[in-house]
């Protein structure tokens, strides 16, 4: 589990609930009514901006927000420099034994269009199309917390405009206006702190997450047409090395291309 994303929420919470309970009761701030508004409202009105089968991928989408799972370029690219080593060494075909040991799916398959001999232009095309929708399908799992995210502010509103509409009706009895009014902004206190403690916070991690795997899968694309291309194992690590940032690379051991043919 990624620790910084539950400590983080909990810090939220826990901050927030310390600052109450130094001003008042923490039972003063809770409102059943408000948190079926917030709550239902928010829910209902994802449901009305995406499918019913985006709705259901939002559980295994938040996973991937809490996931530890770390993508190390340094990992990938040692991959490729053996793959790159071999082909030296053996030629392609031999890459074809040397995919069935890779654990991941993108860069086996472009290992077999090598192997098979597709043009590189066309495993380029290939690759960058399957690159191109991986990027649209996290971009539809990440626009459903953004969408809960404008949402519930939206609906803390209107549970407020409800709030008011009560307290107004009841304007006879000044002793209700202050208990009205609190029980009123309560709605839109539900409604930001969702917003801006869970379903923003999580969409920008989301974005994170997907960022660091596009980066992944262009290292593997440009890593794969070099090797398609002939070039030499240390031309292609020096290569590969510019997409990351000049700290990461400094980190990242070189004994992989150094041991290349010339």
């Amino acid at each position: 589990m990624d620790l910084a994303t539950l400590i983080g929420i909990l810090l939220g919470f826990g901050f927030m609930i310390w600052g109450i309970m130094l001003g008042g009761s923490i039972s003063s701030f809770w409102d059943t009514p408000s948190v079926v508004i917030v709550l239902g409202g928010t829910m209902a009105g994802t449901l009305v901006a995406f499918p019913l089968n985006k709705m259901k991928q939002a559980i295994p989408v938040l996973k991937k927000a809490f996931s530890s799972k770390e993508l190390e370029p340094g990992e990938t690219i040692s991959k490729i420099i053996d793959l790159a080593n071999t082909a030296r060494r053996e030629g392609l075909l031999a890459l074809e034994e040397a995919s069935e040991n890779l654990d991941d799916d993108f860069l086996q398959k472009g290992v077999m269009l090598i192997v098979d001999g597709t043009d590189p232009e066309l495993v380029r095309n290939i690759l960058e199309t399957e690159l191109a929708f991986l990027e649209t399908r996290h971009g539809s799992g990440r626009g459903l917390f953004e969408m809960m995210g404008s949402l519930a502010p939206a609906f803390g509103m209107i549970g407020t405009l409800i709030g008011l509409v009560q307290m107004l009706q009841k304007l006879d009895d000044p002793t209700t206006i202050g208990p009205s009014m609190a029980v009123a902004l309560i709605t839109t206190f539900y409604g930001s702190v969702l917003a801006n403690l869970i379903f923003i916070p999580i969409a920008a991690k989301l974005k994170v997450r997907s960022g660091e795997e596009i980066l992944i899968k262009e290292i593997m694309v440009e890593g794969l047409l070099s090797i398609q291309a002939g070039e030499n194992p240390r031309i292609i690590e020096e290569k590969l090395k510019a997409f990351l940032p000049p700290t990461t690379r400094k980190s990242l051991q070189n004994g992989k291309g150094e041991g290349a043919e010339a």
